[in-house]
């Protein structure tokens, strides 16, 4: 746990465009370390997607390092964004319900609670080195960071979308998250996720 440590890409960015060659070809040489073969969607936003993303301000990026053989390496990475979300009053507990509408705005049209939540938009491990970091342990890191954002600008909620599988929802469960909705899979995610849809789960931020 000690010789994990998160860092910004923009920083990466910044501190790589004072070397001759490029900073962003650079970092890109980092990135392309990253390998995920069971989820192709994470691997290709890293590669593909991440660093403008990040110029323009869509997602923060973290990537978690560790150390491997005294080396720096990847270890795992998510994505950070804001997101106005919707959430229908009979998908969630009386429990969550009371919680939402402390802070959203309730339309009694579509029997929906309105509100912006941080979307943890990605959460991977690299295939490589996958026995340094715990999927536990990036959602720990991930949500850390969510908590600082929440204690400048407020908000209580986070939400992830996965796949309709067992295990993911399992892991998500786990960690307090519960499901309230679905929404189809966009074009350009196909063949990147396999299914149609993605589950939406959300976690009361404490």
């Amino acid at each position: 746990m000690a010789a994990i440590k998160h860092s910004r890409q923009r920083e990466m960015i910044k501190a790589f465009q004072d070397l001759e060659d490029g900073g962003e070809n650079k970092l890109n040489a980092i990135l392309s370390t990253f390998s995920c073969t069971l989820n192709p969607d994470i691997e290709f936003f890293l590669h593909k997607k991440s660093v403008l993303f990040e110029n323009q301000s869509l997602s923060r990026t973290f990537l978690v390092m560790a150390s491997f053989q005294n080396n720096p390496v990847i270890a795992g990475y998510f994505a950070l964004a804001m997101k106005q979300i919707s959430i229908r009053k009979e998908a969630v507990s009386n429990k969550m319900r009371s919680r939402i509408r402390r802070f959203a705005q309730f339309d009694t049209n579509s029997n929906s609670f309105f509100l912006p939540a941080i979307l943890v938009a990605q959460l991977g491990k690299n295939d490589t080195y996958k026995n340094l970091i715990s999927g536990d342990e990036l959602l720990y890191f991930a949500l850390e960071k969510v908590k600082e954002i929440q204690n400048l600008a407020g908000g209580k909620l986070v939400y992830v979308e996965c796949e309709d599988v067992d295990k993911l929802k399992r892991f998500y469960y786990s960690n307090g998250f519960v499901e309230f909705g679905k929404r189809d899979r966009m074009k350009d995610e196909i063949g990147k996720i396999k299914s149609s849809y993605l589950v939406q789960m959300i976690k009361y931020m404490k």
